[in-house]
Order: C-alpha cells, then structure tokens, then sequence
C-alpha cells in the first residue's frame, strides 16, 4: 500500500497570469503558499487482481481501465500501465471550493504511481507532469499554478515564462514573521461551490479579446512583484492592502468571478476589522481568505459567525508519500 499527503494551496496574488493566454504574451507570476489541509490518496493491489477500483465520490469497479468514468485516473492508469489496483482519495476539503482540490487530486496520485512503480521523482517533476495531463492531455482550461502551488511546499513565488516553463523561488520568512502572517490569515467557507472550468475559459477568452482585461491582468502580475517584495523584506504592514487591490482587479476579470452573495459578505469582513482579502480559486464560491490582525479577528468572526471557519496554517511541505507497505 502506498499512501501520499498533497497540501492544498492559497493564492495571493497574480492569479490568470498562470493561464497560457497571457503568460505567452507577457510573463505571469504569482505568490502563493501551501497550507496544512491535504489531499490523501491511497494505492494498492485489488483483492481480485482482474478488478481496478477507483473510490472518490463515487465507486467504480471495472475489468478494463479504459472504462474508468474519472479522467484523470484512467488517463494516469493507462500511461503507467497498472491495472488490477485499488485507488481511494479523501480529503480535508469539497471539491470546488477554491484550494485546489482537482490538481492536489492529480499530483497525489502521480506521487502515488510513482511510488507504486519504485520510480523517484522530484516535485518539480510531478507537478510538470500534472500540467500536461489537465491542460494538454485533457484540455482543461486552467493554469499552471495550483500543480505546482500543491506539488512544491511553502510560500513561494511561482514565474510562468513564455516558453512554457515554470520557475519557482521560495521565499523565506523569519519565524516570528511567518507566525505573524498564518495568525492574520482567515479562512471562511461561503457554502458554495463553482465550476473552475468554466470561469477560467470565460477569463482566458477575456484576457486575448479585451484590452482592459489584459492590463488588469498585466496589475495583477505587477502587484504579485510588490508582495513579493515586502514578504522579502518582511513587511507585512500593506499585505491586506494589498489583497483587496488584487481582489477588486481580479473581480472584472469574467462575469462569474463574484456575485452579490460573495461581494455582501466580503464587504461585511472590511467593515468589520480585515484590510483586505479575496475570494480563492477561479470564483463563483469557495473560501473567502481574509487578511485581519489579531486585535479585529473576534469582531469579524462575529460579524461571519453564518460562514464555517477552516483553521489552518502555512505549510512547507509539498507533496510527499507517508506511508509505503508490502507490496503484495
């Protein structure tokens, strides 16, 4: 048995310019940072070894790994060429709500076959693998940032070139500093979830037909450059300044990104003590991340007590295996 552990990420800023219709034409970058909430896959030999099973939200059991349903799983099956397995996943979080939860899918399990296999690869490598599966395998219309936000741990700087390469730089915060932005960080689920897919081709499109949309794009790369300046110098003092620009540049992107549910409840957390914030992922639903020192956090946990809060804290690992058994 083999099991792997995938952090989920939040993004900061940048967020589009990980999408192929901006970063061929300009450099995209973003600032994000893993966390400790986790995708768990699990792998091992099936019972009867003429059966592969696949258990996430659904179960599916079947003789031929061509008629897996899960795209992902029956793409990755095929390509390492394992059949006669049991694969199950679970997770900290629902799908569709903005942490990542479909790539920390994707990367755990290619951390997993690879396991599986007795083949060491780098995260690095993993989260390569799992950009060309979602977006030129399955033609996913998402970016590259959230499999290499889940694969490679910690707060980093991620650069999208125009070749199509990635480059990503930690960035290294003192302890007390780094105690000081994962306590001012809040997490709130807004009970709803999105279709990523959808936004995120509506934002693609948006980004070549639009001037407007491509410069507010073009800020948004530009301000993920000034955070990652302060973080270097270890100042914090404008971060939530700075996510409230991000969010307000980010919300004109595609229609569906906000709504009058999420902007109420955004807009009750600044009146209520946070700087700053965003809503995570493509948009439409999922977690608001809210920027609030510690001083406001009982007034605006207060004024969201309707909305479940997820504790959470920075994480520096990536992806990893936790557990290998015999092999049986």
């Amino acid at each position: 048995m083999i099991i792997t552990r995938t952090p989920f990420r939040v993004s900061f800023a940048g967020g589009g310019s990980d999408l192929a219709s901006f970063y061929e034409k300009h450099e995209g970058c973003v600032v994000s940072t893993s966390i400790n909430r986790y995708m768990y896959i699990t792998i091992h030999p099936s019972f009867n070894r003429e059966v592969t099973s696949v258990k996430y939200s659904q179960t599916e059991n079947v003789k031929s790994v061509r008629d897996i349903k899960h795209p992902i799983v029956k793409q990755l099956l095929l390509d390492y060429k394992i059949n006669g397995v049991e694969i199950s996943s679970n997770a900290d979080v629902p799908f569709g709500t903005g942490l990542s939860t479909s790539s920390a899918f994707t990367v755990g399990l290619i951390n997993a076959l690879n396991a599986f296999k007795g083949v060491l690869v780098s995260q690095e490598e993993i989260a390569a693998r799992a950009c060309k599966l979602e977006i030129d395998e399955l033609g996913e219309p998402i970016g590259k940032q959230d499999q290499y936000g889940c694969a490679i741990g910690g707060l980093k700087y991620i650069r999208f070139l125009k070749d199509g390469t990635v480059d990503v730089e930690p960035i290294v915060l003192s302890r007390n500093r780094r105690q000081m932005l994962s306590e001012n960080l809040l997490l709130f689920y807004t009970g709803l979830t999105h279709s990523a897919g959808d936004i995120l081709s509506e934002q693609s499109k948006n980004v070549v037909s639009d001037k407007d949309k491509f410069e507010n794009t073009l800020l948004m790369t530009e301000l993920a450059n000034k955070m990652r300046d302060a973080l270097l110098h270890e100042d914090l003092s404008n971060f939530g300044e700075m996510l409230n620009e991000g969010w307000k540049l980010k919300r004109n992107l595609a229609s569906k990104i906000s709504n009058s549910v999420i902007d109420d409840y955004y807009m009750k957390a600044i009146d209520n003590g946070a700087s700053g914030g965003k809503l995570l992922g493509a948009g439409g639903g999922g977690f608001l991340l809210m920027y609030c020192e510690k001083q406001n956090q009982e007034r605006l946990r207060c004024a969201l007590n309707d909305l479940v809060e997820l504790p959470f804290d920075l994480e520096n690992g990536g992806t990893k295996v936790i557990y290998i058994g015999d092999k049986k």
